[in-house]
C-alpha cells in the first residue's frame, strides 16, 4: 500500500449509496412546499386544479417518506444526519404544509381561531415527532416493543386532516369547506397526533401465507383506484385507518394483559 492509501480512504468521503436516501427525504420536504406554493395560487382566485396538485404533492411527500427509511436500511446507509433530515422533512410536509394549505382553503374564513387551529395541527405534528424523536432510544417502549406506534403518525396525520378536501372534491359541497365543519375535524386529527393511542405500525400485521396472493391484488388495484379515482379512493382509505384504531387499541389491550399475566408473581402453593 502506498503512503497515500490511508489517506485516500480517510478522505474519501461519504459513499453515493449513503446519499440516496437523504435525497429522497429532501424531494419529500420539497414536495410538501411545492403544496403549500399551489395552495397559495388556488386561494388567491387560481383554477380549482392547483388544489388538486397541492394535494398530490402532499401524498407523493408520504410515499416518499415511506420509502427513504426502507432504502436506506436496505442500503446500510442509516445514519444520525438522515434520521434528523427525516425528522424536519415530515415536520414540513405533514405538520406545516397540511396547516397552510387548510387555512388557505377554509380555516382564514373563520372570525377568530382559524389560524389557530391551523397551528394547532403544526404544532401537534411538531409535538408527536420530538417525542418519538426522544423516545428513540428508550430502553421502555410498551408500544414500540409489542409493534405499535404511539399516536398517529404524521403522514397518516395528513392524510386525515385532508378528509373535508376530500369529500369536498368528490361531492362539490361547499358545506364541507365550512371552517364550522373543517375546524373541529384539525383539531380532532392535531389530538390524535399526540394521544398515546396505540395504532397499527407495518410490523404489527401479519399475514397468512394463503392470502399473500390475494394482498398483492389487492394492492394492485389499490393502485389502480388512486390513478382512475384518487379523491374517492384517499376518503375509503382514511376511514379504513380510522376504523382500524379502536381494533388497534383493543389489540395492544390484550398485549398488556398478557404482559401483565407473564410477569405476575405465582400464588403461593401454586404448581410451577
Amino acid at each position: 500500500m502506498s503512503a497515500d492509501g490511508p489517506e485516500i480512504v480517510r478522505r474519501g468521503g461519504l459513499p453515493f449509496r449513503a446519499l440516496a436516501p437523504n435525497a429522497i427525504t429532501a424531494m419529500a420536504l420539497c414536495f410538501g412546499l411545492t403544496g403549500v406554493r399551489y395552495a397559495i395560487s388556488a386561494a388567491g382566485a387560481g383554477p380549482i386544479a392547483h388544489w388538486e396538485i397541492a394535494m398530490a404533492c402532499i401524498i407523493i411527500a408520504g410515499i416518499l417518506d415511506g420509502m427513504d427509511g426502507r432504502i436506506a436500511r436496505l442500503l446500510r446507509a442509516q445514519s444520525k444526519f438522515g434520521a434528523e433530515l427525516d425528522s424536519l422533512s415530515d415536520n414540513i410536509a405533514f405538520g406545516v404544509a397540511p396547516a397552510l394549505i387548510l387555512f388557505l382553503w377554509s380555516l382564514q374564513f373563520a372570525p377568530r381561531f382559524g389560524w389557530i387551529a391551523a397551528l394547532a395541527l403544526a404544532v401537534c405534528c411538531a409535538l408527536r415527532l420530538a417525542r418519538f424523536n426522544a423516545r428513540i432510544d428508550a430502553d421502555e417502549q410498551p408500544h414500540k416493543s409489542a409493534g405499535f406506534l404511539t399516536g398517529v403518525p404524521a403522514p397518516a396525520g395528513a392524510g386525515l386532516a385532508f378528509v373535508p378536501i376530500y369529500l369536498w372534491m368528490v361531492t362539490g359541497m361547499e358545506i364541507f369547506r365550512d371552517w364550522i365543519v373543517v375546524m373541529p375535524w384539525v383539531l380532532f386529527i392535531a389530538l390524535l397526533m399526540i394521544s398515546n393511542v396505540a395504532t397499527y405500525s407495518w410490523s404489527s400485521l401479519r399475514l397468512k401465507p394463503s392470502y399473500r396472493i390475494f394482498a398483492l391484488a389487492g394492492v394492485g388495484l389499490l393502485a389502480a383506484a388512486l390513478i382512475t379515482n384518487p379523491w374517492f379512493t384517499l376518503l375509503i382509505i382514511c376511514a379504513g385507518y380510522l376504523l382500524l384504531v379502536p381494533f388497534s387499541m383493543a389489540a395492544y389491550g390484550r398485549v398488556k394483559r398478557r404482559r401483565r399475566e407473564a410477569s405476575a408473581p405465582a400464588a403461593p402453593g401454586a404448581p410451577s
